[in-house]
């Protein structure tokens, strides 16, 4: 997964940020890490995307 860059410095494109929860902001931070970029293109299997998600952090609890 590489994120698209082209509208990074566009403020418009971060207006969503204002509403967003903590977990919203940890993804758009996350997303932008090249070593999380790597781990992710090599998880192809579903025991490596276990082992991802545990390694980086990637469950949230939300408030039923």
């Amino acid at each position: 997964m590489k994120p698209n860059t082209s509208q990074w410095r566009d403020p418009q494109a971060y207006a969503f940020v204002k509403g967003a929860s903590a977990d919203e902001i940890a993804w758009e931070f996350l997303r932008r890490n090249p070593q999380y970029q790597q781990d992710f293109a090599t998880s192809r299997s579903a025991k490596a995307m276990r082992a991802l998600r545990e390694r980086w952090g990637l469950q949230f609890r939300r408030p039923a």
